[in-house]
């Protein structure tokens, strides 16, 4: 059930993060929710001023990246709304990787030197740099979970054709160069990210958030090569810790498992975490800001009628 009723809504949304309200079939308003999700689960409870975390790195970084390609946002009129235009999107989500870490370090540890038809190197080491970035494509699942995927097979089951596919793997590997820049300014390193791509018309569009911790990874560039050596674990800001805490308490998303108690405590802990990676990654203090309802919706429907 969506929680605001908007005038001209055509159709209503509501992710594993976000609530998406269509407008006219036009416009995308889209709120993020303090909702944390892994292994494509939502987690029980909430963590507070995740949302406007999301929401404001991700429109710093889409207006940091509007060179490179076209994006959807047009307007974010309180802290966790975003206003965009509404794309067709393509079915696939541009998973970049510059080190061997996460899913590629757990697929590479099993044996496996292929990762969505990526051939991968001999002698890794986990976060090791790859030679250069590759790109790792999954589904776009509505329900379930994504699933690897290779570039032969998208445009074999035609979820982009081999232009659109061309086109996004450009944008994705330059959009990563440029989010590796903008964090090698504040002392980190972009290790992997996603994007997600739509159409209007015949115009491909960057769509949803960029370059956040729930659709990022970034290590500490200082002390990066020392540990290494050492083979220490890496000091990191994204939302692997959440997914690292799980595995520990013995949950992976899969059948019969269950989640683990989050308490107060790890609550706040995760929180600390997120505004943590704001304030190192925009060199901002972060500012909490907990709007109502009516507030957020008033601020909705002002920033709708500049767009008419």
């Amino acid at each position: 059930m969506p929680a605001l009723q908007l005038q001209d809504q055509t159709s209503f949304y509501s992710g594993k993060v976000r609530d998406v309200y269509m407008i006219k079939n036009k416009w995308l308003v889209m709120i993020a929710s303090d909702r944390i999700s892994a292994f494509d689960v939502i987690l029980p409870k909430p963590i507070p001023f995740k949302g406007q975390v999301l929401n404001q790195i991700a429109a710093y970084m889409l207006d940091a990246t509007k060179d490179i390609c076209p994006n959807w946002l047009l307007q974010t009129p309180a802290p966790n709304v975003a206003i965009g235009k509404k794309c067709d999107p393509l079915r696939v989500e541009m998973v970049v990787r510059g080190n061997l870490t996460g899913h590629a370090w757990r697929t590479y540890a099993e044996g496996k030197r292929e990762l969505c038809g990526v051939a991968l190197d001999d002698g890794m080491k986990e976060n090791d740099f790859f030679s250069s970035p590759i790109i790792t494509p999954s589904t776009k699942a509505t329900l379930g979970h994504d699933e690897d995927i290779s570039k032969e097979e998208i445009i074999k089951r035609k979820l982009a054709n081999a232009d659109d596919y061309e086109k996004i793997e450009e944008y994705s590997l330059q959009l990563f160069a440029r989010g590796k820049e903008i964090a090698a300014k504040r002392e980190l390193i972009l290790v992997d990210t996603k994007y997600e791509f739509g159409k209007i018309d015949d115009e491909i569009y960057l769509m949803d958030e960029i370059h956040t911790p729930d659709s990022s990874r970034y290590f500490y560039a200082d002390g990066f090569e020392e540990r290494q050596i050492k083979n220490e674990k890496q000091k990191q800001l994204s939302k692997e810790f959440v997914r690292e805490w799980l595995i520990e308490n013995n949950f992976m998303g899969k059948e019969g498992q269950v989640v683990p108690e989050m308490t107060d405590e790890w609550i706040s802990t995760i929180s600390n975490r997120y505004i943590e990676l704001y304030e190192k990654l925009i060199g901002e203090k972060f500012i909490p800001q907990q709007l109502s309802d009516e507030e957020t919706e008033k601020r909705i429907i002002s920033a709708l009628k500049d767009l008419e």
